[in-house]
């Protein structure tokens, strides 16, 4: 069974370099920017979301704990968005390590993310998924997102 737990400011420094990294690489696979300004463009946008890192409002970032293997397992990070009189969470990022993918943990994570957003009076929760990564569309999909 796994918990979403609150990040650490170590865990997050460890994050935010992991995904600055990440986004530009996707960014450039999708065609979206040139490989020489990704990093700094995905440093810019990261940085503009997450203005006072985990202290940022209406910015959730989680780590997904196992309490069977007594480790994390990947992240979680959602944004409480407000707009048309509702309020939703809109997935940033998921992600299970790649070692332990297949396991159920992101179905669990964002079962545990519907919890949350019921237990903050949400209404709907988004995403964005790049085309290319079917691990992600066929999860959210088998969820019914």
């Amino acid at each position: 069974m796994i918990r979403l737990v609150p990040m650490t400011e170590s865990e997050f420094r460890i994050y935010r370099a992991h995904l600055i990294r990440e986004y530009a690489a996707d960014k450039v696979r999708a065609g979206n920017w040139s490989a020489e300004d990704s990093l700094n463009r995905s440093e810019k946008e990261t940085d503009q979301l997450l203005r006072q890192g985990l202290a940022t409002i209406d910015q959730y970032l989680f780590s997904i704990y196992d309490a069977g293997l007594a480790q994390n397992v990947g992240i979680l990070w959602f944004a409480v968005v407000h707009g048309g009189g509702k309020s939703s969470a809109f997935i940033y990022d998921i992600e299970v390590d790649a070692a332990l993918r297949g396991r159920g943990f992101g179905t669990q994570a964002l079962l545990q993310l519907e919890e949350k957003a019921k237990s903050l009076g949400l209404d709907t929760i988004g995403l964005h998924v790049f085309g290319f990564n079917r691990g992600a569309r066929v999860l959210y999909e088998k969820l019914g997102y």
